[in-house]
C-alpha cells in the first residue's frame, strides 16, 4: 500500500517518499487537471459553501446534498462512534469486540514451533504466520456453518521492528546493521501469504491447526506464468530457460476473492526488491525506470542472484502480476495471471457482469498513474468451478480517462490498436502486458493520485475509487486546492446502463477527504461528520453484504492529522451521502488493511499492519521506535514479545449484525 513502507528513516536506501517515486513522464491531463476544468465553470457553486475553495472542489451530488437539512438523515449505519486519537492500543466502537486472531508468529500448522522472537529461523517461520499482513479475504466451506478459509496477504517486513539487537542510533535516526543471508531467508519466508481455516466457537473465532487445506506461500513458492507472457523470451533467465517457472510472490499488497473461490494476491511495489545494475545497452532500461528499478531497498540480491538485474535482468518482469492461488488444493501451483498486465497492483476485486463475464477492478499505486479494469473473455458458470479456473488467462485489459464533462471511457490495452504496435515497440500482446504502464500512458490515460483498492457494488453498478494522495502535485486545481494534496479522495465510477463491462461510464467525486474544519482543505464531507468521522488518505474498502462502504486509511499520523489510521464507514446514498463516522483505530505508528465482511455480516475482519513503525511525532514516546525501544508493544503488551502485525475480528456483543 505505500512503497515498501519499510519506514523511510530507518535505511538511506529506502524509498524516498511514502507515496511513491512518481514515475509517469506523460503530459497526459491529471484527475486534477480534468475536475478543475470540469467545476471551474460552473458558477452556481460559489457560495455554496462558505469558502470558495471548498465550493470549487465538490462535485454536483456532495453539493446537493451538502445542503440539504441534515437533522435526522437517514445513515445506512448505528454505532455510537470511536473517538479519534492516538495511543499504544486499538479501540472498536461500544458494543462491538476486537479479538486478535491472528499475529506474526503464531502456528499455521499444528506442527510448527512456538514463536520465539529471539531464535528466529527460517523453517520456523515457514510454518507460521507472515509479516505484515495486508489483504484479508474469507471463503466459506460448502455445507460448514462458522467455518471458512482465511487468506491474509504479508506484504512486507520491518526488519528493525521484527530482529533484535540490528539497530543503532545517530542523529536521532535509526540505522540498520546490513543484512545477513539467514536474516533475508527469514525476510522471505515471512513474504507472501497464509490460507488457513478458521471456526467459530462460542460466538468467537479461532484458527484449526490441523486444518487439511491450512498452507503458507512465500517468496520462494515455486509458481506458474500463465496467460500471453507465459514463455516470451523476456521472462526468461538463467534458471528459467522456458520462461514459465518463477519461485516467490513479493510485496502482495490488497488482492481478492474470486466468483469461484480462489485467493488473488497482488503485487505491488517489487521494484524495491531488486538491486545491481543492466548490462550496458539492455533493452529493459526503459521498462525498469518506469517502473523504478532497482531500487535496491532490500539486499535479497547480495544473497540470491534473481535480485541482481546485472545477473538475471529479466527477473523483475516476472514480478508485477496479480497471483491466483487455488485454495481447495494445498499443493496447487499458484499462476501469475499476466492477462491482468504488469504494474503496482493494489488489489484485484472482482465483480460478476449482467452476461456473466467478470470484471476486475486494479489500481496501480503511484502518484499521477492509473486505473484498470480487466473483463473476462468467458463467462462464469456458478455449477462448475473447474470451468472457471482459467478465466483469467484470456479477456480485454482496460485503462481509464475521465474527461471534463463526468464522462470516462475504458480504453482497451490491445496489441494493434491505436498507438500498441510494432512502431512503438510492442511486437506483441505480451510486450503490451509486460509495458503496461508505457502502453497507458501512449493511449492518454488519466493520471491518477495513487490509486489503490477499487471496490464494485454489484448491486448499483458503481465502483468506489481509493486515491490516497499526490505530495508532489505542483499545480493547485479544483480537486486539489493545495499544493501538497496530503490527505487524497474518492472518486465514484458509474459504469453505463449499470454494466460493469461498459467501456463507458459517468464520475463523480464521492469525497475529497481532510479536515472539514479547515476551509482551505476544501473537504466534502458532509455536515453531519463529526470531528471524529472525518479521515484522510482513503487507501483499502469494503462493500458488505448490504452495500454499505467501508473505508480504511494509510497516513494519518500525530503530526498531520491527530489520530491514528482506522475504519470509517461512509454513507454513499440518500441526505446522509458523504456522512462518515470512525468504528475502528489501530495503535500508533500502525496502519489498518485488508477490511473484510463475513457474508452474514456478523464479522469485520481487519488486519492491523506495521504497528509500533513510528512514535517520534507522539507525546507518549517522542522518540524514533525499534525493537528494543518500541512505542507500542500491541497486541501482546509484554516485555519479551516485539510489536506483531495481526489479524483482528470485530464481533457484536451478544451477536448480530455489526455497524
Amino acid at each position: 500500500m505505500t512503497d515498501l513502507r519499510q519506514s523511510q528513516i530507518f535505511r538511506t536506501s529506502k524509498l524516498e517518499e511514502a507515496d511513491g517515486p512518481g514515475l509517469n513522464p506523460t503530459g497526459n491531463p491529471t484527475m486534477g487537471d480534468i475536475i478543475a476544468a470540469r467545476f471551474s465553470r460552473r458558477g452556481f457553486l460559489k457560495g455554496s459553501m462558505a469558502s470558495a475553495a471548498i465550493a470549487a472542489t465538490v462535485s454536483p451530488i456532495a453539493i446537493l446534498a451538502a445542503d440539504e437539512a441534515r437533522a435526522g438523515a437517514a445513515s445506512a449505519f448505528d454505532f455510537p462512534e470511536v473517538e479519534a486519537g492516538v495511543d499504544a492500543d486499538h479501540h472498536v466502537a461500544a458494543g462491538h469486540d476486537a479479538d486478535v486472531l491472528l499475529r506474526w508468529g503464531d502456528k499455521v500448522f499444528a506442527d510448527a514451533p512456538d514463536f520465539d522472537p529471539a531464535r528466529q529461523s527460517e523453517a520456523a517461520q515457514e510454518r507460521q504466520f507472515g509479516y505484515n499482513n495486508d489483504f484479508v479475504g474469507f471463503i466459506p466451506l460448502e455445507g460448514a456453518e462458522d467455518r471458512g478459509l482465511l487468506v491474509v496477504n504479508h506484504e512486507y517486513t520491518n526488519e528493525h521492528l521484527m530482529f533484535p539487537g540490528i539497530v543503532t542510533i545517530a542523529d536521532g535516526k535509526i540505522a540498520v546493521a546490513d543484512a545477513t543471508e539467514e536474516r533475508v531467508n527469514i525476510e522471505m519466508a515471512a513474504h507472501g501469504g497464509t490460507i488457513i481455516e478458521i471456526r467459530k466457537v462460542d460466538g468467537k473465532w479461532q484458527p484449526v491447526l490441523d486444518a487439511p487445506l491450512n498452507r503458507r506461500i512465500t517468496a520462494k513458492t515455486e509458481m506458474r506464468l500463465s496467460g500471453p507472457v507465459a514463455g516470451h523470451e523476456r521472462v526468461r533467465t538463467s534458471e528459467d530457460p522456458d520462461g514459465t517457472r518463477v519461485f516467490g510472490t513479493i510485496n502482495n499488497c490488497a488482492g481478492g476473492v474470486t466468483p469461484w473461490g480462489t485467493y488473488i494476491m497482488a503485487e505491488e511495489n517489487i521494484h524495491g526488491y531488486f538491486l545491481g545494475e543492466l548490462p550496458e545497452g539492455h533493452r529493459e532500461a526503459e521498462n525498469y525506470k518506469r517502473m523504478g528499478i532497482p531500487a535496491g531497498d532490500y539486499q535479497w540480491g547480495n544473497f540470491h542472484r534473481r535480485f541482481d538485474i546485472g545477473q538475471e535482468p529479466n527477473e523483475p518482469n516476472r514480478f508485477g502480476w496479480v497471483v491466483e492461488v487455488d485454495v481447495q488444493d494445498p499443493n496447487s501451483i499458484p499462476r501469475k495471471r499476466t492477462a491482468l498486465g504488469r504494474f503496482k497492483h493494489e488489489g484485484a476485486e472482482s465483480v460478476v457482469a449482467k452476461d456473466g463475464r467478470v470484471v476486475f477492478y486494479l489500481g496501480d499505486d503511484e502518484r499521477f498513474d492509473y486505473v484498470y479494469k480487466f473483463v473476462t473473455a468467458g463467462r462464469f458458470n456458478p455449477d462448475d468451478r473447474a470451468a472457471n479456473m482459467d478465466l483469467l488467462d484470456k479477456g480485454t485489459l482496460y485503462v481509464a480517462r475521465f474527461d471534463e464533462d463526468g464522462s470516462m471511457e475504458w480504453l482497451p490495452l490491445a496489441h494493434g490498436q491505436g498507438p500498441l504496435t510494432a512502431e512503438n515497440g510492442f511486437e506483441s500482446q505480451a510486450d503490451v502486458l509486460i509495458e503496461t504502464r508505457r502502453a497507458a500512458d501512449l493511449l492518454g490515460a488519466t493520471p491518477m493520485d495513487r490509486p489503490e483498492d477499487i471496490q464494485p457494488n454489484p448491486e448499483t453498478g458503481r465502483a468506489y475509487v481509493m486515491l490516497t494522495n499526490n505530495t508532489k502535485r505542483d499545480e493547485a486545481n479544483a480537486a486539489n486546492p493545495r499544493l501538497n494534496n496530503a490527505f487524497g479522495h474518492i472518486i465514484e465510477i458509474l459504469e453505463a446502463d449499470q454494466d460493469f463491462t461498459a467501456t463507458t461510464g459517468r464520475w463523480e467525486i464521492l469525497l475529497q477527504c481532510g479536515d472539514p474544519s479547515v476551509a482551505e482543505v476544501g473537504a466534502t464531507f458532509s455536515t453531519e461528520t463529526t470531528k471524529n468521522g472525518w479521515f484522510g488518505m482513503p487507501d483499502n474498502a469494503a462493500i458488505d453484504a448490504e452495500g454499505r462502504l467501508w473505508v480504511s486509511t494509510d497516513g494519518n499520523s500525530p503530526s498531520d492529522t491527530g489520530r491514528t489510521d482506522g475504519l470509517w464507514a461512509v454513507d454513499t446514498e440518500g441526505a446522509a451521502r458523504g456522512t462518515s463516522r470512525l468504528f475502528y483505530r489501530v495503535p500508533v505508528g500502525a496502519e489498518l488493511c485488508g477490511p473484510c465482511p463475513s457474508p452474514d455480516m456478523t464479522t469485520m475482519f481487519v488486519a492491523v499492519q506495521h504497528p509500533g513503525d513510528g512514535g517520534d511525532d507522539w507525546e507518549g514516546h517522542g522518540r524514533p521506535s525499534y525493537y528494543e525501544d518500541l512505542s507500542t508493544r500491541w497486541p501482546d503488551f509484554r516485555d519479551d514479545m516485539p510489536v506483531r502485525p495481526a489479524v483482528v475480528a470485530i464481533t457484536r456483543q451478544g451477536g448480530g449484525r455489526i455497524g
